[in-house]
């Protein structure tokens, strides 16, 4: 519709600039689940202030590109939805961050969002002559975003390092994905190459993040059917119904993950395989000793069933 806020002139610029919009919408909104957790603790805790002050500087950037560029509408709308979320996460983050992290974040913001960026404006509207503008500013956006996607590299080397993916947000490294792709047929149709270059660089990473994830995933593990020992002569002291284990009243279970008793309970649910016969024997002589008459409580050593 022409006039509006995207043009259905070139339906191809058009559907992949709104899906690029729709993507990057979830991309920004998904921090929100860190500050919920800020705001519950009334503490940022360990999170940094990093990741907001750097993403802003990034929308502002392209906000400025794409008004200098003019009929870049797509990119100009979702960064200054961009600009006004990482504005309002900074301001969150102030409000329960400690002194020093408050320092550092004010310290950070200045420097790249209100310095850097005003050196970039001052260079681009009178330095900068204005048929080169666009390439200049264009090459300022796509070097800062090629820095910003090499980034997780960190996260990659940690997630090798460590073979675990528990710093490895697979949900958003999954959006970036999707991000990327519809900005590189942005930058396609609308031959902008400062569009297009970065989200290769962050496809390809993304694709490395999620790619890494599957592979050091570790599976669940599989539920074993427990199995006692023959060492009661008393019937339905103990009932085994599948994963959960049914206690008779006075009787005491030495679960074989732990050297400590379970007293008082009525179910166990046994989650590993591992004999602690020590343990067994120890609790055993304890029990004796706490009850010279003899009369005392017996002792269960609660094992999974090995398959055969």
């Amino acid at each position: 519709m022409a006039g509006g806020l995207f043009s259905m002139a070139h339906p191809a610029i058009t559907l992949s600039g709104i899906a690029g919009n729709i993507i990057s919408f979830l991309v920004f909104l998904a921090p929100v689940t860190t500050f919920l957790q800020v705001y519950r603790k009334k503490s940022t805790g360990g999170f940094s202030s990093v990741p907001y002050v750097v993403a802003l500087f990034s929308s502002v950037l392209w906000i400025f590109y794409a008004l200098v560029k003019t009929n870049s509408r797509p990119l100009l709308t979702i960064n200054a939805f961009g600009c006004g979320v990482e504005a309002a996460y900074i301001v969150f983050y102030l409000a329960y961050a400690p002194r020093n992290a408050k320092l550092r974040t004010l310290a950070y913001f200045f420097l790249l969002d209100v310095a850097a960026f005003a050196l970039v404006v001052v260079v681009t509207l009178f330095v900068v002559r204005e048929p080169h503008r666009v390439k200049f500013l264009g090459s300022v956006c796509l070097a800062f975003s090629m820095a910003v996607f090499v980034a997780p590299l960190s996260i990659i080397v940690k997630v090798v390092k460590t073979k675990s993916v528990e710093f490895l947000p697979i949900s958003l490294s999954f959006c970036l994905t999707l991000s990327a792709v519809a900005w590189f047929c942005y930058g396609l149709f609308t031959k902008d190459p400062f569009v297009m270059y970065p989200n290769v660089g962050g496809f390809f990473f993304s694709c490395v993040q999620m790619g890494l994830y599957f592979w050091y995933r570790k599976p669940r593990p599989a539920k074993n059917n427990a199995v006692l020992p023959t060492t009661t002569d008393g019937a339905g002291a103990v009932q085994v119904q599948g994963q959960v284990i049914e206690l008779a009243p006075n009787t005491v279970a030495i679960l074989s993950v732990s050297p400590i008793p379970i007293v008082g309970v009525h179910k166990i649910e046994v989650v590993e395989q591992q004999h602690k016969d020590a343990a067994v024997a120890a609790e055993t002589r304890r029990m004796a000793a706490a009850n010279p008459d003899g009369a005392m409580p017996e002792v269960i050593e609660i094992v999974p069933a090995v398959a055969v």
